[in-house]
């Protein structure tokens, strides 16, 4: 397993030792579970930007989001996101949706 380095201010540190004591866990595997959790956060909040501007298809978001299709749609509909497609967008996803 690779190894990566960073570094952390004070608080953030006591923060990450906080949360390892509360899991009852090491501080690294704290550190993979946070990174994992937080970037796959990162993912669903760079799809639903892009889907919220019609930058992305259901498909599309889905994809950035590292998702399958049925959960992006959950998570669109947990998070009430409307889209600016055009009707043709919307009928290819719905094509994509049925090919699944």
């Amino acid at each position: 397993m690779p190894s990566v380095s960073a570094r952390l201010p004070t608080d953030e540190k006591e923060e990450l030792d906080a949360v390892a004591e509360l899991l009852d866990e090491d501080r690294s595997t704290t550190i993979r579970k946070a990174l994992r959790e937080g970037l796959a956060e990162l993912r669903v909040r760079r799809a639903v930007e892009r889907y919220q501007t019609g930058d992305a298809s259901v498909a599309e978001a889905a994809r950035i989001a590292g998702v399958s299709l049925g959960e992006w749609l959950e998570i669109a509909h947990e998070r009430n996101l409307t889209t600016q497609l055009a009707a043709e967008d919307l009928s290819d996803d719905a094509y994509t949706a049925q090919e699944l």
